[in-house]
């Protein structure tokens, strides 16, 4: 299978991509999508953010309170941009409707690179599959790109309207933008819904399940859920370079301690590792590296607290850099 492909994006460039998984996580309080106008507006904004944010989807769920999509971006950048401006863009949705602001200030936005054969294939699979969170069966949910799978709704495309066709009024009533989409070739059915096809990178999710709706099919099935759950939403994957990573650990060190990293005891070391650890979800070896500590003492450091440390880390450090993943 060929994770990175070359493909023609937004802007009209030819790049090779990759795939990532890009999650809104709403406030388990709050319900982000409460009628079919709110899902429908979420669906389109996917799709202008990518347009502006120059990514392809390949595809994508919504459900009551966040929205799971399988994007194609050149780097983790895009990813995260996407991510963000999806976030940024219903924000503004809901507080138009509903009146309500900063709802979505502590929604978390992760944009997940998928760096294996399995990892493509189980995210790919497990974003459909989050119709199930809805109560509803994953064939017939009206909110998802899996119905533009090998073929399965090429019965509404001859009935639909070509959006580089519409007028800019009609533009505004459907999409709620001033954006110009002239140069889309999406299209709306009678109601005025995006057809997933027009838009999804069908063939690539194709290609990575060898051209099999069996294949597919039996993936949704037998996907552990809750597992993919952890790895892309709870407990994400994000791997910066050596440098990056230093920086932003720094930043931490520069914050909390008032000093660069490099000039930190031992002791302070060994409290701050467990939270870079747990929030950057890193490696030994790179945790090593940034600190300038044997291996040995970082596992020493990760596996328990040194008794000489009378400082206590707060729960949460925001870290620059950290929103998106």
């Amino acid at each position: 299978m060929r994770r990175i492909v070359q493909r023609l994006l937004p802007d009209g460039s030819i790049r090779r991509v990759q795939p990532f998984h890009v999650c809104m996580e709403g406030q388990e309080t709050v319900v982000l999508c409460r009628d079919d106008n709110d899902y429908d507006a979420m669906v389109k904004i996917i799709c202008l953010c990518a347009r502006r944010k120059n990514v392809i989807i390949i595809i994508y769920s919504v459900v009551s309170n966040h929205c799971h999509v399988g994007v194609l971006a050149v780097s983790q950048k895009e990813a995260d941009s996407f991510g963000a401006e999806v976030k940024r863009m219903y924000s503004m949705w809901f507080s138009r409707r509903y009146s309500k602001s900063e709802i979505l200030k502590d929604a978390d936005i992760k944009a997940i690179a998928l760096d294996s054969d399995w990892y493509v294939r189980n995210a790919l699979a497990y974003i459909p599959r989050n119709a199930l969170d809805n109560g509803c069966n994953v064939n017939t949910y009206p909110w998802s790109g899996y119905r533009a799978m090998f073929g399965g709704d090429s019965e509404e495309l001859p009935k639909g309207r070509l959006v580089c066709m519409l007028s800019k009024r009609e533009c505004r009533a459907i999409f709620h933008t001033g954006d110009s989409l002239k140069d889309v070739s999406w299209l709306v059915d009678s109601y005025g819904q995006l057809i997933p096809s027009s838009f999804c990178d069908t063939s690539y999710l194709e290609q990575v399940f060898e051209g099999e709706q069996a294949y597919f099919l039996k993936t949704i099935g037998c996907l552990n859920s809750a597992e993919m759950q952890s790895k892309l939403v709870e407990q994400p994957r994000r791997r910066f370079s050596d440098s990056e990573f230093f920086k932003l650990v720094n930043e931490v060190s520069l914050r909390y301690y008032k000093t660069d990293l490099s000039k930190i005891s031992i002791t302070q070391k060994y409290r701050l590792l467990p939270y870079i650890q747990r929030t950057m979800h890193t490696t030994v070896p790179q945790l090593a590296r940034t600190f300038g500590m044997t291996r040995g003492q970082v596992s020493a450091a990760l596996g328990a607290r040194s008794p000489k440390s009378p400082e206590t880390l707060p729960s949460e450090i925001p870290i620059k850099g950290r929103e998106g993943q």
